[in-house]
């Protein structure tokens, strides 16, 4: 595979708290150079980095991130805010305790709802798989499809476990044909990257890739 096809599905990715503008400034300067899908950045950053890419960029952003348990009218406040400010993709997290509690059609109205407060942008819905039984990734895969969300998401890279090649194997088993997959969390080389994308994934969530990119070509 094309290294460049393989930087194309990435949202190159900084979502640590002790993140800087220098640093947001440098994987956006890295997004454009190698043509990634988008940078996935903070929400506190999103406009300064829209302003900065001025359009030759995606801006992606999280909400209810990483626990997923913030309320719906919370989470919609957050992806219209990021809009607002310039995010043409959201990445939001379920809330995973109504998934325990066999709460789908509750997690299916919040998505719906977050989708509606994108205005027309890009959502990917986390699910946070390390979490979940096969089962309830199953089901899941039923709610995202019925939610009008472009993607289903593995992993925040927060909870304790990140993709793996057997979930997005479910999700591609499961999920309707209209909706993409993104794997995120743990995928450290670019032969992870190419298996992801061989089993169905359409994006991948990393900081890797570009930096292992840029040591090739030292």
């Amino acid at each position: 595979m094309e290294l460049k096809d393989i930087l194309s599905k990435c949202d190159h990715t900084l979502l640590a708290q002790t993140a800087t503008w220098d640093e947001i400034k440098a994987i956006c300067d890295d997004g454009m150079k190698y043509g990634c899908a988008s940078v996935c950045i903070p929400a506190s950053y999103v406009k300064q980095a829209a302003e900065y890419v001025a359009g030759k960029l995606p801006i992606c952003t999280v909400i209810g991130f990483p626990n997923g348990y913030d309320t719906t009218a919370a989470k919609c406040f957050e992806a219209e805010d990021a809009v607002n400010n310039g995010a043409s993709e959201v990445d939001m997290v379920i809330n995973i305790g109504w998934v325990k509690d066999g709460l789908y059609d509750q997690v299916l109205e919040e998505i719906r709802a977050v989708k509606a407060a994108c205005h027309g942008k890009l959502l990917k819905v986390i699910i946070e798989t390390c979490m979940l039984t096969d089962a309830e990734k199953i089901e899941m895969c039923r709610v995202v499809s019925d939610s009008g969300a472009e993607y289903i998401k593995t992993s925040t890279g927060f909870g304790g476990g990140g993709a793996t090649r057997e979930d997005v194997a479910i999700f591609k088993a499961h999920v309707a044909p209209h909706v993409k997959i993104k794997a995120a969390g743990g995928i450290a080389n670019l032969q992870d990257a190419e298996d992801f994308i061989n089993l169905g994934a359409s994006r991948l969530g990393t900081s890797r890739i570009v930096k292992a990119v840029k040591a090739m070509e030292k």
